[in-house]
């Protein structure tokens, strides 16, 4: 088999989820798959040590403009030259004017449910809205032209079906994420020292992977944090990744504390194995989004040991089970009332720890592509028999 596997954001500096599940899933297929062939397209960036070549993977990066034109024209286009025989596409959309076979990931359809529309646009950035919009012509199309559709959880695979009205249950299923085997919890006190001094970390902190996305609840979260803080009376701290101060101060303005700015530590992008690190230090690590399609940061702290709170809404509680504590995103005291719960019962607090171990170790990397590669040679003997 010839297998092309779209990878357009793979070589970026600033990687995040989407673009960490494609080059997981690129590795650990170079590692089980010796026989067939592959081409990962994507385009010219910065991070060129992300992915490397082995004797039947290799690189293809493709110029052509914008994402939708590189999508839609550049991409199609170089995998009908190499000839192949599968486009694997991994980010959500896919070329629609292509007569190669599609496998298309659509990891959630958050940008075409209506409940959510006026939540998630209402603070997106331009970047993000533009997304949105692309999305939200060009997926109802990939739905029809893909030969698979998968998505990362049973939530999300029933929500796609309804609002879909997908009746043929073969075109569509659900392969989980994975958590990388790095995430463990760190007790090397020179690491530890480093990461720390490097990132300004505090002795005591919360730990919050809030950006720009509305959904991921960074105003929610910010009003619970500020009312603990109120009511403990702690030396407690946030740590919130790559997060821009004068959006900060804005959503601190709208809570009505702008002096909690003094109590939270904005990092800047940290490198994937530096994370490790920081949750091994942090005492809890806050996911409460108001919707996600699995949660790849819930088991990466839940590895290394961590207690997780996050929300009752979407997959969230289909990946994280028993192992986390659950509030309602909706209703920050339910936040701020699990932060004081698990810091004062140590029992509590050992128990999540614990669970979350264990929760972690059953979602593998491994697991995941052998479940892509499967889906490769059945798609290809499907088309091959035609």
């Amino acid at each position: 088999m010839k297998i092309g596997i779209e990878g357009q954001r793979l070589f970026r500096k600033k990687k995040h989820g989407m673009d960490m599940v494609a080059l997981e899933l690129i590795k650990n297929l170079q590692i089980i798959d010796k026989e067939n062939e592959y081409f990962i397209f994507v385009k010219p960036d910065e991070d060129y040590t992300a992915l490397k070549e082995t004797s039947n993977f290799k690189i293809i990066q493709l110029k052509g403009g914008p994402y939708p034109i590189w999508e839609q024209f550049a991409l199609p286009k170089a995998a009908k030259k190499m000839g192949c025989n599968i486009l694997h596409c991994t980010s959500n959309t896919a070329p629609i004017f292509t007569d190669i076979p599609l496998i298309t990931i659509l990891h959630d359809i958050i940008y075409m449910e209506s409940s959510y529309y006026k939540i998630l646009t209402g603070s997106a950035s331009p970047y993000q809205k533009f997304g949105n919009v692309y999305r939200k012509i060009i997926v109802p199309w990939v739905v029809k032209k893909s030969d698979k559709i998968i998505t990362v959880s049973h939530f999300e695979k029933k929500r796609i079906a309804e609002f879909f009205g997908m009746k043929n249950e073969g075109k569509l299923d659900a392969i989980y994420n994975g958590v990388s085997e790095h995430f463990k919890r760190i007790s090397d006190e020179n690491e530890l020292k480093r990461v720390r001094e490097k990132y300004h970390l505090p002795d005591h902190f919360f730990f919050f992977l809030g950006n720009t996305d509305p959904k991921k609840n960074t105003l929610g979260t910010l009003k619970a944090f500020s009312d603990f803080l109120k009511e403990s009376n702690s030396d407690y701290k946030l740590v919130m990744l790559d997060y821009d101060a004068t959006e900060l101060q804005k959503i601190l303005i709208e809570i009505g504390d702008t002096q909690l700015i003094n109590q939270i530590v904005l990092t800047g992008y940290v490198i994937n194995t530096d994370l490790p690190a920081i949750y091994s230090l942090c005492t809890i690590f806050l996911y409460p989004s108001l919707r996600e399609s699995f949660g790849i940061p819930m088991l990466e702290a839940m590895g290394c040991g961590v207690p997780v709170i996050t929300s009752n809404t979407s997959s969230m509680p289909e990946v994280a089970g028993d192992a986390a504590h659950i509030v309602n995103p909706f209703h920050p005291q339910e936040i701020t009332q699990g932060l004081h719960k698990i810091i004062s019962d140590k029992t509590y607090y050992q128990t999540l720890s614990e669970k979350g171990l264990e929760r972690n170790q059953l979602f593998s990397w491994r697991n995941m592509a052998k479940e892509y590669l499967k889906l490769y040679e059945i798609i290809y003997t499907k088309h091959s028999k035609k």
